[in-house]
């Protein structure tokens, strides 16, 4: 059982954030504390008058509480037990947790889910746990076991991806490996399509999870359409544009093993196809000269802004690979683009995009706007929960 290490007493008027139910407490809105907490205890907030307010994870940094209950509740196995419970009753209702058709979904999204620091996707039996707070890595034991209870026989290996997703200054030990199961199936499905996934040297859990609806999307748009899918990774939309009917589909990436996992991928899906074709080349020197040889352009680079310190540096990275796609691709072309930097809103996102229509002085108009899908809730009091910004857009 977790016990509550200390009081938290914050600034007088500092309360309404979380009379809001947003999950952060900043740690300029602290007033005082009784007890002395340490990175990843348990703690009571309260307004300055005494006024409870919640209980969460005390950490270093910014943000200074991640709030796990607004009521005073002791988190012990029974409260995680039911907060897994909870987020796979989500998924069940979404359709995703018995799905023929896809096996790969996102079973515990962090504040969505009402637990700030843990995410968890399941990956066709696997369950790949990253932790991203020193509370989540303290209670693991007690997060496995509920696991284990609450998908009884669909659970077949656990594996904990944490060790460079912990704080870098946390004084913890983490090392990733199996906590129970090993190998696991490494082939998943995703809307009928195969993937083979990486979850040990992958990125992130070992796939994007969360573009599989806009994926999808791509599809739609696809046929008879000569597609380039930059920052391909595993190649998941180019195999999306294939099955859609693309007449050609060109996937890049920077690492040689993303491009290697590209290919196995097509084979799996489309042996023998030679529609498709995979270059590990940098993005922007790829994209310098392909003028008028495409008409469907995928952008979806990792998140050039990670902290709020590089927003401004990433803005211009947006402005610039979008300048180069809106420049060169044919008229009437689609191209889908993204952003998944939280600390990007979506506001300057657009603004990003609009610059770099106007620098290449086409006529672009917006057919969709994107986000995350529903296995990535996003807590209605937590706005920033929505990272990831999409717009497709048709260009003249």
């Amino acid at each position: 059982m977790a016990e509550i290490i200390a009081k938290i007493f914050l600034k007088p008027g500092k309360e309404q954030s979380l009379k809001r139910f947003h999950p952060w407490v900043f740690s300029g809105a602290i007033g005082r504390s009784e007890g002395k907490p340490e990175e990843g205890d348990v703690v009571n907030v309260y307004s300055a008058e005494g006024e409870f307010l919640g209980m969460g994870h005390c950490q270093i940094g910014s943000i200074a509480v991640r709030i796990l209950s607004f009521e005073a509740v002791v988190p012990d196995f029974d409260f995680w037990k039911m907060k897994i419970e909870k987020a796979w009753n989500l998924r069940k209702s979404i359709g995703l947790a018995d799905n023929s058709e896809t096996s790969v979904f996102r079973l515990v999204h962090a504040e969505g889910d009402g637990m700030p620091g843990l995410i968890v996707d399941f990956y066709n039996g696997t369950a790949v746990i990253q932790m991203h707070t020193v509370g989540m890595f303290l209670v693991l034991e007690m997060l496995v076991k509920a696991l284990h209870e609450v998908l009884g026989e669909k659970l077949k290996a656990v594996y904990d991806k944490s060790a460079k997703s912990l704080p870098y200054k946390a004084d913890v030990s983490a090392e990733d490996g199996y906590l129970f199961g090993e190998g696991g199936e490494t082939e998943v499905l995703e809307n009928g399509l195969r993937f083979k996934v990486d979850w040990i040297e992958g990125q992130k859990t070992g796939f994007f999870i969360d573009q599989r609806e806009n994926r999808l999307l791509v599809q739609q748009f696809a046929k008879n359409r000569d597609v380039l899918n930059m920052f391909c990774y595993t190649g998941g939309f180019s195999f999306y544009a294939m099955k859609g009917g693309a007449r050609i589909v060109h996937s890049v990436d920077s690492s040689a093993k993303a491009i290697e996992l590209t290919s196995q991928n097509v084979k799996l899906n489309f042996p023998g196809d030679t529609r498709h074709e995979a270059f590990a080349a940098d993005a922007f020197e790829f994209m310098r000269n392909i003028k008028d040889k495409y008409d469907l352009i995928i952008l979806d680079p990792p998140a050039f802004a990670k902290h709020r310190d590089a927003v401004h540096q990433a803005l211009q990275a947006y402005k610039r690979i979008n300048t180069r796609a809106f420049g060169q691709i044919r008229s009437g072309g689609i191209v889908f683009t993204f952003s998944c930097s939280q600390v990007v809103s979506k506001e300057k996102f657009r603004e990003a995009v609009f610059s770099a229509a106007a620098i290449s002085g086409r006529n672009v108009r917006i057919l969709h706007q994107l986000t995350q899908p529903a296995d990535h809730p996003v807590n209605i009091y937590h706005p920033e929960g929505e990272y990831l910004k999409g717009l497709v857009l048709y260009v003249e």
